[in-house]
């Protein structure tokens, strides 16, 4: 293999670039050329495509988003789309390629593994819900952005005695609210995979109240079975003894310099994703399962989605007193 291709799709993760960075130096290093391919599967079909030498990924791996832009491709859910890429790969005289991204971008590597072309794929979700892999790339630093976050709220929160309900990123894994709930103290946590009712979240903010706490915090996910706004206005119309205030963080849990776990996993796993194509495997994922980063088949990886552990959830009820 002479030459392989790279690109970052889906959501932005901190920790991309470090991922790059190393898919570029390891194939350097075994003499192996890789062209950088912008705004990923797009970007694919577009011909927008540089090459990427080990001078021009220094000085990337402290910083987040990803140099090479991401987006998402309806085109490339089409066969007519999927013949572009094809095309495009063919035209470049790239032979393999690494995709980093979330669920969708593993589901866009496994089409081009379908159709005969040597990928791997690396996952890089904040929402950590790729099956397979005990953690993504950006999980860890997202969940430092969002504990950074709860951690200023809680002082306000107990200088003047409100309750904060803080939302956080999750539509289909609620993985960074419950950690954040376990490791920031809430009081409940709303998750997607946990149907709570309101009367519950209402008892826990009054139970808090009446046990002399200065202030009581709820952790949601935004994919959880009720909106932010909904619970707020449910716990204003009941004597919880706190006054409600929302905080949504939203999409600075996607940026921020990666935590020194992210960087390691993203360079662990740009190393492994190289080492993996030109080591004749296709249609993989690389992987962290124990210590070790290993490759699976992506078609495993599709075929599941990786929930929260509910375990947490009653570790969180257990730990408000």
């Amino acid at each position: 293999m002479r030459c392989i291709g790279v690109m970052t799709s889906g959501g932005d993760a901190p920790g991309m670039n470090a991922c790059i960075r190393a898919v570029v130096r390891t194939a350097a290093y075994h003499g192996v050329r890789v062209l950088g391919i912008r705004r990923g599967f797009q970007g694919l079909i577009e011909g927008e495509i540089v090459e990427l030498r080990p001078r021009d990924v220094g000085g990337i791996i402290q910083r987040g988003g990803t140099i090479l832009q991401t987006a998402r491709s309806k085109e490339f859910m089409t066969e007519e789309g999927q013949r572009k890429a094809l095309r495009r790969l063919n035209q470049h005289g790239i032979e393999g390629l690494v995709v980093i991204g979330g669920d969708g971008s593993m589901r866009g590597a496994l089409a081009l593994h379908q159709r005969g072309f040597p990928v791997v794929g690396v996952p890089a979700s904040i929402d950590n819900d790729i099956w397979g892999t005990n953690m993504s790339i950006g999980v860890d630093t997202a969940l430092n952005t969002i504990i950074d976050a709860i951690d200023r709220l809680r002082d306000t929160a107990s200088s003047i005695g409100r309750a904060f309900l803080v939302e956080t990123m999750g539509r289909d894994c609620g993985y960074l609210a419950l950690i954040a709930g376990v490791i920031g103290g809430a009081e409940m946590v709303l998750i997607p995979e946990r149907e709570t009712r309101l009367e519950e979240v209402a008892r826990a903010v009054m139970d808090a109240y009446e046990r002399g706490k200065t202030h009581a915090l709820i952790v949601i996910a935004e994919g959880a079975p009720y909106r932010t706004t909904e619970v707020a206005k449910f716990l204003e119309s009941h004597p919880i003894g706190f006054d409600v205030r929302i905080t949504i963080l939203g999409h600075i849990q996607r940026g921020g310099s990666p935590t020194a776990f992210d960087r390691l996993l993203a360079t662990r796993m740009g190393v492994k994703a190289v080492e993996a194509l030109l080591g004749g495997e296709r249609g993989v994922m690389t992987a962290l399962q124990g210590r070790d980063i290993v490759t699976i088949p992506l078609e495993e990886v599709v075929q599941r989605r990786r929930e929260a552990n509910l375990a947490y959830y009653d570790m969180v009820l257990m730990l408000a007193r």
